[in-house]
């Protein structure tokens, strides 16, 4: 199991809890949280493995009893274990691809509609229930940031952070358009209907990287919120706008109680996309950032989800599939990013 490096790890972990016992520790409170979170992501790696490889070694003890006894009533016991065992030891492996610059931090996510008015509206709802459920099944921290009612139905337009372990690991995959293929339920002749949806993901960051912005370069808009908050966020013009004009990147946020909430938090959302955009271009300087747009339409498309005339969901990426639609609807999607991450390490 040296894939796993634990030796490095335990090592780096010691390192870092050293770190806490300096009497200085606590005079930069921003590295001194980072540290914290790195502690406690390490920890968390070293003592899975060391239960796993606890685990491995009872059953091996089982085994050689077993043998010494000539009791063949261990044998399903031993499978059972072997079963677990290979269970946990996929998602080890599965965890150890988590190593990218950002993929411990938390994510926003960000969905759109494409062309089709309502139908493709529901869609990009349909997918934000999906993420949400994914959240809450796998014990993930969902906050809504910013959100626009769909003219009829769904959704115009969706931000949210997603917050735990390795929430942006395992949600970098899902950024791309959406595919589905259903019988509309917004036509009256029930004919079938393709929709799309985008969805965008990116590191949050926090605000103390090398990303200098000028605010002769920020168009700052306040409006009314329509969004959660009760009515005094609905009362006040609270919610934010801010568009990076060199850029034309356009972040908002109108959950927060206050005007400086909501300003404070789509500030953070514009360096987050501001960084990935320059990592993503390799690009020194922000003034030098363009960022291509893909058209939220066919043949631009990740993952299809067909409704009719058969089930299927299938990722184009990596051709993982299931015809358990239903399922991955609910928020069951967990295969598709294993797929995703095994797919891009192998390449």
């Amino acid at each position: 199991m040296n894939l796993f490096d634990i030796s490095s790890k335990t090592k780096k972990l010691l390192e870092l809890e050293e770190q806490t016992k300096d009497a200085s520790f606590w005079d930069d409170m921003e590295n001194s949280t980072k540290v914290l979170q790195e502690i406690k992501i390490l920890k968390n790696k070293v003592s899975e493995f060391n239960s796993l490889d606890s685990f491995v070694q009872d059953t091996a003890v089982l085994i050689e009893l077993g043998i010494e006894a000539n009791d063949e009533t261990v044998i399903s016991e031993v499978r059972q274990n072997i079963k677990e065992i290979s269970r946990k030891l996929e998602k080890l492996e599965i965890e150890n691809l988590l190593s990218g610059k950002h993929d411990a931090d938390n994510a926003i996510i960000t969905i759109h509609p494409g062309a089709g008015g309502t139908e493709s509206q529901d869609w990009a709802e349909m997918l934000y229930r999906m993420y949400s459920m994914w959240c809450e099944k796998n014990g993930y921290k969902l906050e809504e940031l910013d959100y626009l009612d769909g003219d009829v139905a769904g959704i115009k337009s969706v931000t949210f952070s997603v917050s735990g372990d390795n929430a942006y690991g395992y949600l970098k995959g899902e950024s791309g358009v959406h595919r589905l293929v259903r019988i509309s339920p917004f036509d009256s002749a029930g004919r079938r209907h393709t929709s799309f949806a985008s969805v965008e993901v990116i590191p949050e960051v926090s605000d103390d990287l090398d990303i200098q912005i000028d605010p002769n370069d920020l168009k700052v808009d306040t409006y009314r919120s329509s969004g959660a908050g009760g009515q005094h966020v609905n009362k006040t013009e609270s919610a934010i706008r801010i568009t990076h004009i060199p850029t034309n990147i356009i972040v908002s946020c109108q959950t927060q109680r206050s005007q400086i909430q909501n300003r404070d938090k789509a500030m953070k959302m514009l360096i987050s996309k501001l960084m990935e955009l320059k990592e993503r271009e390799n690009k020194e300087k922000i003034e030098d950032l363009k960022g291509v747009q893909r058209e939220i339409a066919w043949g631009s498309q990740i993952r299809s989800y067909v409704f009719c005339p058969y089930t299927m969901v299938k990722d184009h990426r990596t051709n993982f599939e299931t015809g358990n639609v239903e399922a991955v609807m609910n928020g069951e999607i967990n295969d598709f990013m294993d797929a995703y991450l095994k797919n891009t390490i192998e390449k």
